[in-house]
Order: C-alpha cells, then sequence, then structure tokens
C-alpha cells in the first residue's frame, strides 16, 4: 500500500532581485532540486523552527514536578515591576 501525498494546489510568489534568484538557483541545484522544492523545504524548516517553543513544552518529569511547584508559589509583591508597567515610558 502506498502512501498518497496531498495534492499542491496552493500557490506562494516570492520576489527577489538577480542575485538572490541566481543564489536560490545555485543552492538548488547542489541540492539536486528545482527552486520552488528548495524553497519549500527550507520554509517549512523554518517555520518549524520559529513555531517550536511555541506549539509544544516539554520537560523531563522531575522538571516537570520542578516547574508545577513553582507555577504553585502564590505571588510576591514585586513594586518595582508595578512601578514599570503603571509609569508613563518614554513614548508616553
Amino acid at each position: 500500500m502506498t502512501a498518497t501525498a496531498p495534492s499542491k494546489s496552493e500557490r506562494i510568489d516570492v520576489r527577489a532581485s538577480t542575485p538572490v534568484k541566481l543564489l536560490l538557483q545555485e543552492a538548488a541545484r547542489a541540492a539536486h532540486k528545482n527552486v520552488s522544492e528548495f524553497l519549500l523545504d527550507a520554509g517549512i524548516l523554518a517555520a518549524n523552527q520559529t513555531l517550536a517553543d511555541r506549539l509544544r513544552f516539554e520537560l523531563p518529569p522531575e522538571k516537570w514536578d520542578a516547574f508545577q511547584k513553582a507555577l504553585d508559589q502564590p505571588v510576591s509583591a514585586k513594586p518595582k515591576l508595578r512601578k514599570l508597567l503603571k509609569d508613563p515610558g518614554l513614548l508616553g
């Protein structure tokens, strides 16, 4: 049984300067891909790296327990933080 890849029905247009286009073409050739494949693979990798810490939070069990204990601690007063958030800043 073979898995079928989802069809590519969406288009993404990118504008680039000539030197950037040439660089991407050279890199795609070196990777034995066409420019679309190269950009899509690089974009997916970059997107996953960018979103990794927003989508998943993992700790070993002993650190998870310490993390939960820290979250359960009562909030302590922080007068300097309160002042910083209350007073107008440099931009108003």
